[in-house]
């Protein structure tokens, strides 16, 4: 007999109740240890004043990391009229914000330096190296997620379609082209030079330098060089940034300072975790089949309440007509029988009648003779 979702569940969690006190090894969250990033990482500036809303680093980074094509092709510009987010096929987007003139801004991972989704993986799937960017290990995961829910900027996506290879995806800052000595493919594609890479260091004083030079023509604020401790990927803007999507409630608190306590005081026991997640699977694989079991049965017990119900009505039915029918018949047979009664009263009157006549005459007639 299949085992149900709750009762799998629960025995999993009886069982990791019990491995807690037991020698298995445990593996916790971050802790409140600061990590300020390696001070020769690189970085990207990207000056939103320049973006024209072209699309081609959207189309290089497809090329470069070798993803399906989208249905629209990226030159295909009415796709900018709708909010977009990056997902496990897509890993930037290029967004527009209406104004005058209109705005356009790029989205991807921010490769922060102290990255909430590096803090919040318990199997260390995820790593801060030492170019800046956020590293992706797929052997390593085990598709607990919590990467995407600690990401501040909403960006881990996940491919659901196979749960037993779990992959969380995500912009990899192009970590082997950089490696090889070559720019991201999106920084080498843009033709306004919307975008600049180096090292971050330098890229927030070209920022500077450029908002001291240009006064009135950008926000004089370096986005990203101290929200959540600061990220590899840096802003321009000459619209508030709370106007082009951009969050400004973050604060400068690195990560896992914020993501220590949620999601690194409760130990998770690791040895299970694979178990655990093939239980899940296995019971996913066979959600259908149970589906269409539960489904017979449940019109089967339709069928035979419904058999039963309308077997007992027929049976009222039938005893209800046989009650009316024994009264009809009853009914009948009564009046047959008072119309019998009547014609045989009417007879017998009808025959008293020239009985009484003629004892009335005989009556007369010896009246008479006497």
């Amino acid at each position: 007999m299949a085992i149900s979702r709750r009762k799998f569940l629960t025995s999993m969690g009886a069982v990791i109740g019990a491995g807690t006190t037991g020698t298995l090894t445990k593996a916790y969250g971050a802790t409140k240890t600061g990590f300020k990033g390696y001070p020769e990482s690189f970085g990207v500036l990207h000056d939103i004043t320049r973006c024209i809303g072209c699309r081609k680093c959207e189309q290089a980074c497809n090329d470069v990391n070798k993803l399906d094509k989208p249905e629209r092709p990226f030159d295909d510009l009415k796709v900018l009229d709708q909010k977009r987010r990056t997902d496990e096929a897509v890993y930037t987007v290029v967004n527009k914000f209406s104004g005058t003139p209109d705005v356009f801004v790029k989205k991807q991972c921010n490769h922060c330096q102290e990255p909430a989704c590096a803090s919040a993986c318990f199997v260390k799937a995820l790593k801060k190296d030492k170019t800046g960017a956020v590293v992706y290990d797929e052997s390593l995961c085990v598709g607990c997620r919590y990467c995407m829910v600690a990401c501040p900027f909403n960006i881990p996506a996940y491919t659901y379609n196979d749960p037993l290879s779990p992959k969380v995806t995500k912009c990899t800052l192009c970590l082997p082209r950089i490696q090889e000595g070559k720019l991201p493919g999106c920084v080498e594609i843009c033709p306004k030079e919307a975008l600049v890479f180096g090292k971050r260091k330098d890229l927030i004083k070209i920022a500077w330098k450029r908002i001291t030079q240009s006064p009135g023509h950008y926000i004089e604020h370096v986005y990203g060089e101290h929200e959540m401790g600061g990220t590899s990927w840096l802003y321009l803007s000459g619209a508030p940034f709370e106007k082009v999507g951009m969050r400004e409630d973050l604060g400068n608190t690195p990560a896992p300072e914020l993501t220590s306590g949620a999601l690194g005081t409760v130990p998770i026991v690791v040895g299970l975790w694979p178990v655990l997640l093939t239980g899940v699977y296995a019971i996913s694989k066979r959600k259908e089949k149970i589906a269409d079991e539960e489904r017979k049965e449940a019109v089967q017990k339709a069928t035979d309440l419904a058999t039963a119900e309308m077997n007992k009505q027929l049976s009222q039915l039938k005893n209800k007509l046989t009650k009316e029918k024994d009264t009809a018949i009853k009914t009948e047979v009564k009046k047959a029988l008072d119309a019998a009664a009547k014609k045989a009263a009417e007879a017998a009157k009808a025959v008293e009648k020239p009985l009484a006549a003629e004892d009335a005459a005989d009556d007369d007639t010896g009246n008479e003779e006497e």
